[in-house]
């Protein structure tokens, strides 16, 4: 089998990257749609019991759709969403996923709104939110459950749309990763139990259906969250080595070194 020329490969991995560039921006689109926003609305009843306990300074949404937040009704005070390209109605800051302009260790929750679904490279992504995050500090993935009615849909579409587009990362790859990057895996929980379909009537009742059937906690939902916590490296103390003193030499008393005088 002959393998793919070194041109071959770079037009497919720019090929690549401009699909998911588009993806990024059609999936704005798509939480427009009725199918968009019961997904929508099921993926907010699934994080906010977590988010509620959360506490800091800063809490980061990295995501492909910068109107659709799932951060609004969290406690931490400053929210940061970053915009993949300019929108004079939004006034939001403009930044790549993959490149933050933010200080190392300065945010107390990262979440994660299925971008590593849509974007060219999911590792550089992931470590990126690693790099920002505080020791200490929680991480929540969100991403479309491959093990699902949804992930089915995925395998039987002939022209991939939005979402199926998307990676369909499973969770248990996104655990090794977060492994790998010293995040500990708190908990796994499961939402979108309920068909992919185009129905108002059954899309306008899926948000309530939803949260009834997430009772089971059913690994089949079409969505996953991932919650991880960026584990703090032990501080070993550096203990200062003492030079050993040496013990003194003995010296005897003067007095008994003087001769004792016989008294005539």
């Amino acid at each position: 089998m002959k393998s793919p020329s070194r041109h071959q490969t770079r037009r497919r991995l720019l090929k690549e990257q401009a699909d998911f560039a588009d993806g990024q921006n059609v999936l704005t689109q798509w939480f427009e749609s009725p199918a968009g926003k019961a997904v929508f609305r099921a993926e907010m009843a699934m994080v906010r019991p977590y988010l509620n306990r959360l506490f800091g300074y800063h809490i980061l949404q990295m995501g492909c759709s910068s109107s659709h937040s799932l951060i609004t009704e969290s406690r931490v005070g400053h929210k940061i969403i970053f915009a993949p390209e300019y929108d004079r109605h939004s006034g939001l800051p403009v930044a790549d996923n993959e490149q933050l302009p933010l200080e190392s260790e300065s945010i107390d929750v990262v979440v994660v709104h299925h971008a590593l679904d849509f974007t060219g490279d999911s590792h550089s992504l992931l470590r990126e939110a690693t790099r920002v995050l505080r020791p200490g500090g929680q991480m929540l993935i969100i991403g479309f459950n491959p093990l699902s009615l949804w992930g089915l849909k995925k395998l039987l579409k002939i022209r991939a749309e939005v979402p199926w587009s998307g990676r369909f990362i499973s969770h248990r790859r996104v655990a090794d990763w977060l492994k790998l990057l010293e995040l500990h895996v708190e908990k796994v929980d499961y939402g979108l139990h309920f068909l992919p379909s185009r129905w108002r009537k059954g899309l306008a009742e899926a948000g309530e259906d939803d949260n009834r059937v997430d009772g089971l906690r059913s690994p089949f939902g079409g969505a996953y969250l991932v919650i991880s916590t960026k584990q703090v490296l032990p501080i070993t103390p550096i203990l200062p080595r003492w030079r050993t003193l040496r013990p003194r030499a003995t010296v005897m008393p003067a007095a008994e070194n003087v001769r004792a005088k016989k008294l005539h």
